[in-house]
Formats: C-alpha cells, structure tokens, sequence
C-alpha cells in the first residue's frame, strides 16, 4: 500500500478579501509575468536543498524572544526535487529533509540535515530514481523481469522509506513519519537518522497514517490498513507507554473497509475521551489498479480513486471494547487534516479542514506548481473550509418530539437555497465555485446503484426534517433516514485554513477554543498568512508580511499557562523570489498573534519550504 504515500500539506498561501486584488507595485515584481495570482511565489516550493548545514549556525535576532522558551523546532519536509539529472515529478515525492531551530535563553540557531532512508542512499548510489513514489515512477532497471516486480508486491520493504511529512515522540524518542510503514528515529539535537522502524515487524499493518496521536500518559494511537480473510480493515494501534513501545503494540480495534477493492486513503484520524473518530471520505486505492502499476512501473497516485457519488462515513468506535457504535455520513469531501474531536452534551464534534474534491493533489505536480500563475483554475481547486461535523449520540429523537425543525442550510456544495429561520454567518455556500473531480469509475461489487446527492439529499429530508443536533450554539445539522443519520457541517472559519494546530497536550480529544494554521487560499492579498480561529466567536486573527511564507503554526504554552492561548505560536518562515538563501523563525503572542521576536538566517543554500513539526521541549 505504498500508494499511502500521499502526503499531508496543503499550500499555504491565505485569502483575506475575495472581492479585491491587490495591485501594487510589490506585487507585480513578485510575479513579474502579469500571472493570475501576482500575490503569490510559488517558488517557495520549488527549491531544493544543495548542502547541509549540519553544524548550527547563529542568526540575526530583532524584537524579543521569551527566555522561558527552552528546546527545539524540529521541521521535517521536501528537501530535494533532484537525483542526478532525474526530477521528481510530486512535491511529495522530494527527498525528507529535517530543519531545527535550536531555542534557549532569548538566543537562536539553525540547522538542516537530510534523513538518512533508504530510498535516498539508493537513489544517490544509482544517480537517478530507482524507488517508485506517489507521483514519480521509478526508471526501470533492465535487470528485474515483471516476475520480480510481482514479487516485490509482497515484500513491505520494496517500497519507498522517505519519511518526509511529519515528527512525534515515542516516549523520549523523536521519528519522522510517511505513510509507509517506515518511520526513522533521529536525534533531535544534531538531526542525524539513528535508526529505522517497519511498523509491519510488530503488527500487520501495511500503512499508516502520518499523523498518530500522543496522550498525556505517553501512549501513541495510530490508525493503519491490514489485510483480513475478508478483505482490507482499518486498524487502530496502540504503542503502550515504556521501553518497549514497538515491541509492545497491538491492535486495539478493526473496523472493515467499505469496499474489498478499494480501502480508503487515511492521511488522519481523531480520538476523544471514549470514542477513536475514522472519517472515510470517498477517495481510495484501488488495489486492482496497485498491483498494475507495480506490474508496470507506473507512479503511485495512478492508485487513487475518487468516488463523486458516495457519501464521507464517519465511524465512531468504542475506546474500551474496539467496537462500532455508530456510523454517520455526510455529502462527499475530501480532507487531509482534523483540527480536533471532542464530546459534549451529548454529542461528538469533528472539526476538519474539508475540500469539495482531491484535485488539488493534482496540483502539487511539478508542472503544476511551476505553471500555476497560466492555470485561471488553481484557486478554484484549492479552495477549503474549515468545518464542523456534530455527531448526535444515543436514542434517535422522534420527529414530534421536539421543537428543533431541520434548518434548510447550505449544502457542502452550495445547492440549496439560503435558511429562511436563522441566517448561517459561515454558511458553506463559499464551496459553491468548488466542483467536483470526474468521477474515476464505479466501485465493485457495490450490491446497488449510487444514488445522485440531490436524491440522497431529498431522502432524508422528506423522511425526517428534524434536527437531531441539540447542542447549544451550535448551527450543524444531522437528521435521520432510513439509510442512517445524515450531517451537515457549519463553517469556522471563512478562510482556507491547513497544518491546523491546537494546544495539543491539554486539549486534545477535549472541548478547545482556539486553533492555529497557515492559509490554503492562492488568491489572496496575502498569501502567506498565518491565522488563529476562536472556534466559539468564530472570529479570526492573522498574522502577515509580503512576501513571507510561514510554516504549520505550533503553539507553545507559558511556563504557567492561565488560558488557553496563553503562550507563543512557533513558526518557519521563507520568502519568495530571488532569496532562496533565507531562512527565519517568528515567534508570536498567541493571545493577540503580534510579533514578539525573529531570528534570521541567511545559509550557503536554497532553504525549501517545510511541512509538519514538533516542539521538542529541553532538547537543546
């Protein structure tokens, strides 16, 4: 299941205003080609790393940095487009390269260091692309027969190890993730790879995700694909606190794929106090379509199927005893990231950051990415909402049991017609000008017809208009028929919001306020900008420079925190255009998102923009 590697970022470039286009002279030698987005560098993910700087180097230090910040920024992301003279051709595809700023006592270092897999060894032996990857097909060696190419199907080792999208802590340990089963352990003061992990060696997973969860108590949950007697499952796994962590994990719940052929692709999932939350949208790997790109020396994301017609399953499962409880479904979109999962009164809510389809993997190509200022479409594409699934548990109220009619909101896709009863402030309606990715077939053995979203629509509203959400405050909407509880999402936030980031350890899985992330809007004033949601106001702050690009916002809590956001939002930065030798770190009040300090850097080589990272507390 290599074609798991599918990483996690999404762009981060920042919509403030639809209805404007900035027009000054800043922005036009930004672009300098009259494009369609003369805001916007794309550049920034187009640069590769030519050396390491492994040895930390001191920068240039403005404003304050807070002397109680004491460890390490560690960032992991694309480091390299280049193996010799081959290129690869998905920005998920470059080579894992690691970024560390070193904090302590007001003072900063940086440092970068590739991670040291082995797909890279063998690619920079060979001096070309010998190791398939999700958008880039390996050049094929004359001396495998397709009988080795069927056997390597088989093998967990034969596919790509560039853990290259996230780092978590295993108890002190800290591991670079992909969606493979290889994460690497490095150490997080000099960033050198001290040793690989196959999840398979401990349990039979095939993949996971890239994005595990950490309790307080220093258990890690991760959610994996295995292989059964009666088909593919999703697996949840947990690695018990202590010495022996991989050693020690096992499999904690199972729950089978939708369709035999075609589990779904899981970048994420969520977990509350009692319940672990797998949102299955309708984007998967055909295993049909694997084994012939494996045969064929095809690229991975040929793998990947979208089903237009189906509906996102939300399945929730008991913590305590692995099993289903309850399964919900929404109208079909697809999602990278989960900002939180939290019960109350009642209710399990789910705050993801949605799209109305996958197209813009597409548009993390190469090609793409270096001809987005000709492509009027690539705003359109990129277009994301975060939104709010609320999720009734328990008894099914009657329809005549209460007061709460169904609102007639705004669907996912912007079809109906405006709520009469109650205005929306952050209707949905703004994935009006989102449509849908061609539908790449049907899915097999099915046993029924899929149904349009208009009449899966009308058949749970004329079946039971009343809303079973009754949380206070709350403008989502589910309401039953007789295929189950259908749900509808309200919006946080209108604006494109990703790498979303939250006071993880107090309130993960918890009821929060506040959540952080980078912006995933290409036709912005601003795009690169970072974003702080109150998710009870829904309101926003930013933070913004021209021509800045900041990374995955990560919020560290005050020595004594008195609120939620009381503590500094950590974040890389690099700017586009000619100086792709910069590189700096901004550190802000996460009560106001005002500067607090910077240190920048100025390297002996092009310094890529980053994915996802971790606080390394003390680790310095």
């Amino acid at each position: 299941m290599a074609a798991g590697v599918f990483k996690s970022l999404i762009r981060d470039f920042f919509a403030v205003k639809y209805d404007e286009q900035l027009n000054d002279p800043q922005a036009e030698r930004l672009d300098g080609n009259g494009g369609h987005y003369p805001n916007c560098s794309s550049d920034v993910w187009l640069r590769s790393c030519e050396r390491e700087i492994v040895d930390p180097i001191e920068g240039h230090h403005s404003g304050h940095i807070p002397r109680w910040i004491s460890g390490s920024l560690l960032r992991n992301g694309p480091g390299s487009w280049n193996v010799g003279d081959v290129t690869f051709g998905h920005l998920f595809d470059c080579s894992a390269l690691l970024h560390r700023f070193a904090i302590k006592n007001g003072r900063v270092t940086y440092q970068n260091r590739f991670v040291d897999t082995e797909t890279l060894r063998k690619n920079r032996s060979a001096q070309r692309i010998v190791v398939t990857e999700f958008g880039t097909a390996a050049v094929p060696d004359p001396c495998h027969s397709i009988f080795d190419r069927f056997a390597a199907i088989f093998r967990p080792d034969s596919g790509s190890d560039n853990s290259m999208i996230s780092i978590y802590p295993f108890g002190d340990q800290y591991y670079t993730f992909t969606e493979t089963p290889f994460m690497h352990r490095i150490n997080p003061c000099t960033l050198a790879t001290e040793a690989r992990i196959c999840t398979t060696d401990f349990v039979g997973v095939v993949n996971h995700t890239s994005h595990p969860h950490v309790l307080p108590s220093g258990t890690v949950y991760n959610l994996g694909t295995t292989m059964t007697r009666s088909g593919p499952a999703y697996t949840v796994l947990c690695f018990p606190h202590g010495r022996q962590m991989f050693e020690d994990a096992h499999v904690v719940a199972t729950l089978p794929c939708r369709w035999k052929l075609h589990p779904g692709y899981m970048h994420t999932f969520g977990l509350t106090d009692h319940y672990f939350v797998i949102v299955e949208q309708p984007l998967s790997v055909s295993l049909t379509e694997y084994i012939k790109a494996q045969l064929h020396g095809q690229n991975l994301s040929a793998c990947l199927k979208w089903f237009e017609d189906r509906t996102t399953l939300f399945h929730l499962i008991d913590r305590t005893s692995g099993k289903l409880v309850q399964t919900y479904e929404s109208e079909a979109f697809f999602y990278l990231h989960i900002i939180n999962c939290f019960e109350q009164d009642g209710h399990v809510v789910v705050d993801i950051c949605c799209y109305r389809n996958p197209e813009m993997i597409n548009c993390m190509y190469l090609e793409a990415i270096a001809n987005m200022q000709t492509n009027p479409n690539y705003a359109t594409l990129f277009r994301g909402r975060p939104l709010r699934f609320v999720l009734p548990l328990g008894t099914v109220p009657r329809a005549s049991s209460g007061k709460r009619g169904l609102v007639k909101s705004f669907s996912l896709a912007g079809i109906s017609s405006p709520p009469i009863s109650r205005t929306m402030k952050h209707s949905v309606s703004q994935f009006a000008d989102i449509t849908y990715m061609p539908t790449n077939g049907k899915p097999e053995n099915s046993g029924e017809e899929s149904p349009s979203r208009d009449s899966k629509r009308g058949r749970y509203e004329q079946e039971n208009p009343m809303n079973l959400v009754t949380l206070e405050g709350s403008q989502a909407e589910a309401f039953q028929g007789s295929a189950g509880i259908r749900l509808r999402p309200e919006m946080l936030c209108d604006l494109g919001c990703e790498t979303p980031r939250i006071y993880y350890e107090r309130y993960m899985g918890k009821k929060y306020r506040y959540f952080y992330a980078i912006s995933s809007d290409v036709d912005a004033e601003n795009p690169g900008t970072l974003i702080k949601v109150d998710v009870w106001k829904k309101t926003c702050l930013t933070w913004c420079e021209d021509n800045v690009y900041p990374s995955e916002p990560i919020f560290v809590p005050s020595p004594d925190p008195k609120s939620e956001d009381d503590g500094v939002i950590l974040a890389s930065m690099v700017v586009g255009g000619l100086n792709d030798r910069y590189v700096g770190l901004i550190v802000l009040c996460a009560k106001t998102m005002t500067e607090l300090g910077r240190c920048d850097f100025h390297t002996n080589g092009p310094v890529p923009k980053c994915l996802h990272g971790w606080f390394a507390p003390n680790a310095i």
